[in-house]
């Protein structure tokens, strides 16, 4: 099982914290955006007498009010279709282990969300990682790349639109491109879309399940922690229209008894937030993108793509190694009494040695902080042990 790049530091941040220092936490997906109001006050007015277990497969006031919400979004689903989870990570889990038998493999464009390694060690399943690159700001590889890694153990292709930890956003074009390799090989094609309504420039988010003809095929993974701000909800959903599936699933779904209670009611109200909130939302994340790219492309030997969703980057920093940085800001740097908590990009690889140089830095701070922290991370690299400059770079910093 392997450790979380996202929290395994947490040792260390913690012991900054105690050494007087300000940590900058850069290294989780945990937003300061307020949660909807309407989700809150649900939470206040509850009256029931007996908290209770509620369906297995969630409550039908819930899976109706999220049908009303998916279906706005042309989904054409019912709530039937629907089995609500403990978190999205609950769902991917169930998914795996649902479609999947012990050895079998799916394939995973990387750097994937740290986590489907760990997923996929608890449901005893093969990830089969193919690259992408920040050259190109992480773009889907090509479909011949993947027929590469297809066998008969393999059974499902896993995406996660718009990206984390790259925050790269599938155009319908490479959506399409895929489809007709999971129709071809008869796959299954996860889709996490955690992040869905984190689409910035004006581009706009295409679903799997928006494609016709994938319908047995299609399953969606979700979660109302990114979308509504409310990661502590441990509130997720797996969506599918494949009647085989679903009734598998439940069996899984069962054997833990049930989503909360509370949670859902939380849930329902979420699906009543006005667009404002949306739009203030994906505004802020824009205007801190906008910030936290600009700074790290000035900074000398650092690139940094520049993302079309979620709230996430990776950046290529002038270092000899990752985990040794990360752990090496929080332990022994400081700036002015800061210092910044990052994920090593390693963990967000299967492929051995890939991401030694990468880290994944989460946008969720206000501006004023990610402004601090890109100060602190440039001194950082300033002095760095460990820093390593392409020879291009050498040459510039010895004439200057």
């Amino acid at each position: 099982m392997p450790a979380s790049p996202i929290r395994k530091l947490t040792p260390y941040a913690d012991k900054a914290k105690l050494d007087g220092k300000k940590v900058y936490h850069l290294n989780i997906g945990q937003p300061d955006i307020e949660t909807p109001a309407g989700m809150l006050n649900a939470i206040k007015n509850i009256d029931f007498k007996v908290w209770a277990y509620t369906p297995s497969e969630g409550t039908l006031t819930y899976r109706t009010k999220l049908t009303e919400y998916y279906n706005k979004l042309d989904y054409n689903i019912t709530p039937d279709n629907i089995l609500v989870t403990v978190g999205g990570s609950e769902a991917i889990t169930i998914a795996m282990m649902t479609c999947l038998d012990i050895g079998d493999e799916v394939i995973i464009p990387e750097p994937f969300y740290a986590n489907y390694n760990g997923f996929s060690a608890q449901s005893d399943i093969v990830v089969k990682p193919i690259l992408s690159y920040i050259e190109n700001g992480f773009a889907l590889p090509p479909i011949a790349e993947f027929e590469k890694l297809i066998t008969p153990k393999t059974k499902a292709i896993l995406i996660c639109s718009p990206n984390n930890p790259t925050g790269y956003l599938y155009s319908r074009e490479e959506l399409e491109a895929l489809k007709a390799l999971v129709l071809k090989y008869d796959l299954y094609l996860f889709s996490d879309e955690a992040y869905r309504e984190f689409c910035y420039d004006g581009q706009t988010f295409t679903s799997p399940l928006h494609l016709e003809g994938l319908e047995d095929n299609v399953i969606v993974l979700d979660t109302v922690s990114k979308r509504y701000s409310a990661c502590g909800a441990r509130l997720g959903c797996l969506i599918t229209k494949n009647k085989a599936v679903w009734e598998t699933a439940l069996k899984f779904a069962q054997a833990r008894l049930s989503p909360g209670m509370v949670e859902q009611i939380a849930g329902a109200a979420a699906v009543d937030t006005p667009d404002d909130y949306f739009k203030a939302v994906n505004k802020a994340y824009t205007h801190r993108r906008d910030i936290i790219v600009a700074a790290l492309n000035k900074m000398e030997g650092v690139y940094c793509p520049n993302p079309g969703g979620a709230f996430y980057v990776v950046a290529r920093l002038p270092i000899d190694n990752a985990d040794k940085f990360c752990q090496w800001m929080l332990e022994t740097f400081s700036y002015e009494d800061q210092t910044v908590m990052m994920a090593p990009a390693t963990g967000f690889y299967s492929t051995p040695g890939a991401g030694l140089n990468e880290v994944r830095i989460a946008y969720v701070l206000n501006v004023h902080d990610i402004e601090k922290a890109m100060i602190c991370l440039d001194e950082g690299l300033k002095v760095y042990p460990g820093r390593v400059l392409s020879p291009e770079a050498e040459a510039l910093s010895h004439k200057s």
